[in-house]
């Protein structure tokens, strides 16, 4: 049974320790939402003040000293859209009891979430990071740039430990990687970070298929316009992570504006609630589909994780721009994690920004398409992808690509 709850609440974040613990198919429709009834609601409600009136400055004062000393959200009414907004609570709660977590702060973009964890570390004197390849090519480049004034090592996992200084503040990897899929061991990784925390991009995952907090993680970041969005039409970021790093980062959304709108909170409560379903679903017509292109003499690889998931990505032998060009049911776009599939020439676009040299290095070859599986039909998504590869095939198949791809 469900703790009582006030009626007069509206404290979505009460719920996260409050509510008991369920399997993840019913935390994705209820989580966030237990006060709902007792206020005569059933859909929750889209508050879209950016201010909020009090009578009582005094106690206003002593509310901001609170938050400014360690950045635990509001006791009371709201104050300022850009200190909270009880919309964008209910989804931070849901995500938090999601990935298993204390808190969440959501942002207004990924690369806001990601650039707010940087900016807490950097605070902090700890410039330093250490990260993996591939990452996502806007946040490889955030950190090869240094603009946030920080300073990066790249290496492979096991090389995690030797490459740590006494200024490293964050390690850092996605697992399965965009665009290889390319899947790390969690929790080998947090072992070798020892006491500094360890940053899990968990977007293609989400936390149907793994929950990094339980595996070591500290920090789990998604772009939250992808899967937990699921309909290709709201932009966000979010970062799981225990109490202490969340206030920190509330600290740092409130001085830098990076906030999410109250509709794009709403929009994402409403994704989680059927997220597990379509996760599941998508993955099994990936699954099919990985293994029909690994069978298919026009494609040298395809990469699938172990794990599972709606994402797969696979080289061709002949031109992929040609691929691109062909397909009509499969959308040509970036992004992913939509109802509707999705696909990309990463060289071109997502990790453009990279170095070529890096990014080959990475596993990102020029003949590489990140396919992003919505929930068509297979037989569909197959005939679209069969008339695309031939559009693209070379006259003189690699026979030992070939070979590669079914071993």
């Amino acid at each position: 049974m469900d703790t009582p709850l006030d009626p007069a609440s509206t404290s979505a974040y009460e719920d996260v320790r409050t509510a008991p613990c369920r399997a993840l198919a019913t935390e994705a429709v209820h989580a966030g939402r237990e006060d709902l009834a007792r206020q005569g609601l059933h859909a929750p409600p889209i508050d879209l003040s950016t201010t909020y009136p009090s009578y009582d400055s005094r106690a206003e004062a002593a509310r901001i000293d609170a938050f400014a000393a360690d950045g635990a959200e509001l006791d009371g009414p709201p104050v300022y859209g850009r200190l909270g907004n009880p919309t964008v609570a209910r989804f931070e709660t849901a995500l938090a009891r999601l990935e298993g977590t204390e808190s969440a702060v959501a942002f207004a973009s990924g690369m806001a979430a990601l650039s707010a964890v940087l900016l807490v570390r950097s605070a902090l004197g700890l410039r330093h990071v250490v990260a993996v390849r591939p990452l996502y090519g806007c946040s490889d480049h955030l950190l090869t740039a240094g603009l946030l004034g920080s300073e990066v090592t790249w290496t492979d996992p096991a090389g995690i430990a030797d490459a740590l200084r006494p200024d490293t503040g964050l390690v850092m990897v996605e697992t399965p990687a965009n665009p290889t899929l390319a899947e790390v061991d969690l929790r080998a990784v947090a072992h070798a970070c020892g006491s500094v925390p360890l940053l899990a991009d968990n977007t293609f995952a989400t936390p149907v298929l793994q929950r990094p907090a339980e595996q070591g993680a500290r920090l789990v970041l998604h772009s939250a316009t992808k899967y937990l969005g699921g309909h290709g039409d709201v932009m966000a970021g979010v970062v799981a992570c225990d109490e202490e790093l969340a206030g920190r980062l509330r600290q740092v959304r409130f001085a830098t504006g990076g906030v999410l709108h109250p509709l794009a909170g709403y929009l994402l409560l409403r994704g989680l609630s059927t997220l597990p379903v379509r996760v599941r679903a998508a993955s099994a017509t990936a699954a099919q589909l990985a293994a029909r292109l690994a069978a298919d003499p026009r494609v040298a690889r395809v990469h699938y994780p172990r794990i599972g998931g709606a994402m797969v990505a696979f080289e061709v032998h002949g031109d992929p721009h040609a691929v691109i060009g062909a397909v009509r049911l499969i959308t040509p776009a970036v992004s992913l994690g939509s109802v509707d599939t999705l696909i990309q020439h990463p060289a071109s676009i997502s990790h453009r920004i990279v170095d070529a040299e890096d990014r080959r290095g990475a596993g990102v070859s020029d003949r590489l398409l990140r396919m992003s599986v919505g929930l068509e039909d297979v037989d569909d998504l197959w005939s679209d992808l069969d008339r695309a590869l031939g559009r693209g095939r070379t006259e003189t198949p690699d026979v030992k690509g070939l070979h590669e791809a079914l071993n």
